[in-house]
């Protein structure tokens, strides 16, 4: 008889398995005096009780095998017992049989769908879903809330760090992210941070030094903040630039007929760049232009441009007194971010967390 891996119960010396339908002792066995033992299966302590007779010691294999999750069944006509594990049953239910595509005539159910999102990354984002319930449970046995208002801010804080708006987009593309995805994801990381804070201390000393080590990226350079209308020929930019000399709205003209699809739904607005970050044609032009004054066609490498200089930022030093704020909030980010992997660990470590999909 051939026992599956998950339902064997095992042999040992002296130790017999008894295996017939009735569970009873095997004929004679009750002229013997029987031994009542506690059998543990999985580490609980199973219901059916196995004797030791004259050394041998018999295990009701059907309470054992049921309590691992297998089926006993024994066949009289053939004077066997088959033991089958249970069949799996669906996280969804009877409601995973039902179809969510089809090929063909061929159903694609909600089973398929489940089993290929988690070979897509299911485990990871259990282990995701997991670690935001442990934070949050923290966060409220702390008295931490996060608002709505909390997450505005927070992503308000966050697209001050670039230079402009389509920086902050081009950041959240590149990171494979949206800003509803960067929304989500802001609850956790402000509990996180709120909760790990104290510790994360920061002295003026350690704000002076890395201002003294990282000054160059705090002073500010020569800014210009421009619009343009680009085109393909000569011939359109001088059209353009007539139409602008003859009282045409910059924006409304630069959204008709610029063909940059970066700039032209703002009204060809660029914003604020420095020296190195543009063309050098353009770049030489827009330096050069008086804040408000029109300068063009500037031919370039994409077609002709049409600038207009809306704003000039000379340089500036910046000094440890403007920038002492910023530097300490940079620092404790840097600290609690640092902290933030070994408290998770010990957070989980300490919780009790059930997972089906470990080890997948």
């Amino acid at each position: 008889m051939k026992e599956s891996k998950r339902s064997k119960l095992y042999r040992r010396a002296g130790i017999t398995a008894l295996v017939v339908a009735g569970m009873t002792l095997a004929a004679g066995a009750g002229a013997y005096a029987a031994t009542k033992m506690t059998l543990i299966v999985n580490g609980k302590p199973s219901s059916a009780v196995p004797v030791s007779i004259k050394n041998v010691t018999y295990v009701p294999l059907r309470a054992a095998a049921e309590m691992l999750g297998a089926n006993v069944n024994y066949d009289a006509a053939s004077n066997s017992v088959t033991i089958a594990g249970k069949p799996q049953q669906s996280p969804l239910g009877d409601g995973g049989k039902e179809a969510v595509a089809s090929v063909n005539g061929v159903a694609i159910t909600k089973n398929q769908l489940y089993d290929a999102m988690l070979d897509l990354g299911g485990v990871q984002t259990l282990d995701n879903l997991i670690q935001d319930e442990l934070v949050s449970q923290e966060a409220k046995k702390l008295g931490i809330v996060v608002t709505d208002q909390d997450v505005e801010a927070e992503i308000a804080a966050i697209k001050k760090r670039f230079p402009s708006e389509a920086d902050f987009q081009a950041a959240l593309q590149q990171s494979g992210m949206t800003l509803d995805d960067l929304k989500k994801q802001t609850p956790t990381q402000l509990r996180i941070r709120r909760i790990i804070e104290p510790r994360a201390k920061v002295t003026d000393e350690e704000v002076k030094q890395y201002f003294e080590a990282n000054h160059e990226e705090f002073d500010q350079p020569e800014q210009v903040r421009a619009s343009h209308i680009l085109v393909s020929t000569k011939a359109e930019a001088d059209d353009v630039m007539k139409q602008l000399k003859a009282g045409a709205d910059f924006g409304k003209l630069a959204k008709e007929r610029s063909e940059d699809t970066g700039s032209k739904a703002a009204g060809g607005d660029l914003g604020y760049f420095g020296k190195g970050e543009m063309v050098p044609e353009f770049e030489n032009a827009a330096f050069s232009l008086k804040v408000g004054e029109l300068g063009g066609p500037i031919k370039s490498e994409y077609g002709y441009h049409i600038i207009k200089v809306i704003d000039h930022k000379a340089a500036e030093k910046a000094t440890l007194e403007e920038k002492k704020a910023e530097i300490r909030e940079r620092l404790i980010q840097n600290k609690v971010s640092a902290l933030s992997g070994s408290w998770l660990a010990e957070l989980k470590a300490k919780a009790k967390i059930a997972n089906t999909l470990q080890g997948k």
